[in-house]
């Protein structure tokens, strides 16, 4: 376990906390591509006349092979077969012969980012992530939103949480640089819903040490205040009562596998003996200690696994419309530990004091566990897999979401790697692109029209990693053809090189599942 002063020295790596430098930029070693074949310039800018795409195969609304897509005034006004579509004169056209659409771009449905505004943000729409939900807000993220709104910063739509609301003691310490709301009764719980509708939170983020009176009172203010409320299932609260009450999504996967034993009874006493703290000073520490004790229940969970009880409660929250993101990346790094990346080329893209501390953090979350502990989280990682196959065979409706904020996820490139893990969990490509796309829109209430798309040199549907090769975006109807999103990510990985630590950064890094 890292000492204090160690988890200040790493905070601002994990987290991204400090503001980034661009003086003296270290150039990285980026490829460049040929221009597209066009009648005009690249990065189109919105509001400056129609853009034509034309000739390319189209996925989402409007599907079908050889269609074109008019864009104008930030608005897709048309999409429909090329010989039936006529280019308004003066139009930017590109010629996209062979290449594939997918309509909206793709939508990350759990992030966290706090740092260097020149690097995070645009990481998102140059890797085709056109919208973004934010969960764990803060007042930067809404200075984003208005940047990017003004055209003043390349990033996707931003959809906003509140400050988690936790219960006492929380599994923050108020260490991080974001705030955290602790509530230990229903009136300051309801309390705490108005305080975050008065700060412009678009939905309120409920989480893990909510004790039940608590959490159904901010149910009810929610309600009551015309917002949304997602995020973890209480530690002492059975899913199916989350699921009743109208929580618009469940993340990660904690509480599923719980809530799938035999002797479910038994695990709430267990997980009701799950015990935080106050004295431990950091956040770190604190999530390490409830980490490790309900890996110890979630193990006992795997072992009395009821798939008779896991279909009834997983009808039921498809009958509720309860979504869920189960973060698979995050669960991955954690619980394979033995696959993680020594280097990636992804890395380039983040200032090096934030990655090269990732291994030393993993190695303190792992510290002392035995060959035993190690096969034993081995298992429950495939345990999850399982249960994503069985959430989507009852029809819950999943969203592809990484927790992007933790170690070894890059904004942007992380969801990617999501996709394939929904994948590999026995998802149809045509549903893991849904869990990217329509499903997370619907939900945010993401317009149709919205100028927002991806292409892409192969088509997704034959091979999910084919969302990688990626050609050119459209983003809030700024074209940016091959060449164009190239040099953006060669300028990333350039104020990435430069940026420094801030001198006085967070107390303690996001470590884990939050």
């Amino acid at each position: 376990m890292p000492t204090r002063r160690e988890a200040l020295a790493t905070s601002a790596a994990l987290t991204g906390g400090a503001l980034l430098s661009t003086t003296s930029p270290a150039a990285a070693a980026v490829p460049r591509a040929a221009p597209d074949r066009t009648t005009a310039a690249s990065g189109q800018r919105p509001g400056s006349g129609t853009i034509a795409l034309t000739h390319a195969t189209v996925l989402g609304a409007g599907a079908g092979p050889d269609r074109t897509v008019l864009v104008r005034d930030g608005r897709i006004i048309r999409t429909g077969r090329s010989a039936e579509v006529a280019i308004p004169r003066g139009a930017t056209t590109y010629d996209l012969t062979g290449k594939y659409i997918v309509m909206g771009g793709l939508v990350e449905s759990h992030v966290h980012n706090q740092g260097p505004e020149t690097v995070l943000p645009p990481l998102f729409p140059l890797n085709g992530v056109t919208a973004v939900r934010e969960m764990w807000g803060s007042p930067l993220h809404h200075e984003w939103r208005d940047k990017i709104r003004a055209g003043k910063l390349l990033g996707p739509r931003w959809v906003i949480s509140s400050s988690i609301i936790d219960g006492q003691p929380s599994l923050w310490a108020n260490d991080t640089g974001d705030l955290v709301v602790e509530v230990a009764d229903a009136p300051s719980a309801r309390r705490a819903v108005r305080e975050a509708k008065a700060s412009g939170a678009d939905f309120i983020k409920v989480y893990s040490r909510l004790a039940p009176e608590a959490y159904e009172a901010i149910a009810d203010e929610s309600r009551r205040q015309g917002l949304r409320y997602a995020g973890h299932c209480p530690d002492t609260l059975p899913i199916a009562r989350a699921s009743d009450s109208g929580q618009q999504s469940i993340e990660h996967l904690h509480a599923l596998l719980l809530a799938t034993s035999s002797r479910e009874t038994e695990i709430r006493r267990a997980m009701a003996r799950v015990r935080i703290d106050p004295a431990l000073g950091t956040s770190f520490e604190r999530y390490a200690s409830w980490f490790r004790q309900v890996h110890a229940v979630e193990w006992e969970a795997m072992r009395t696994y009821d798939i008779g009880r896991t279909r009834a409660l997983f009808d039921r929250l498809a009958a509720n419309g309860t979504r869920v993101v189960p973060t698979l990346t995050v669960h991955h790094s954690l619980e394979r530990t033995d696959q993680l990346p020594t280097e990636s080329p992804e890395f380039a893209y983040l200032p090096g004091w934030m990655t090269e501390y990732w291994p030393t953090i993993w190695s303190s979350l792992t510290a002392g566990r035995t060959a035993q502990d190690t096969a034993r989280i081995h298992r429950i990682y495939e345990h999850r897999l399982r249960l994503v196959g069985e959430l989507h065979r009852a029809g819950v409706q999943l969203l592809a979401g990484t927790d992007t904020g933790t170690g070894y996820a890059v904004p942007g490139f992380s969801l990617h790697h999501e996709l394939e893990l929904l994948a590999e969990a026995g998802l149809p490509t045509r549903d893991v692109l849904r869990a990217a796309t329509t499903a997370p829109a619907r939900m945010l209430g993401l317009p149709d029209d919205r100028a927002d798309l991806l292409v892409l040199d192969a088509d997704p549907r034959t091979d999910i990693r084919h969302t990688q090769r990626i050609h050119s975006v459209l983003v809030d109807g700024r074209y940016l053809d091959g060449a164009e999103r190239l040099r953006l990510l060669a300028d990333v990985a350039r104020a990435a090189a430069a940026s420094e630590p801030s001198a006085t950064g967070a107390a303690t890094p996001h470590i884990c599942v939050h």
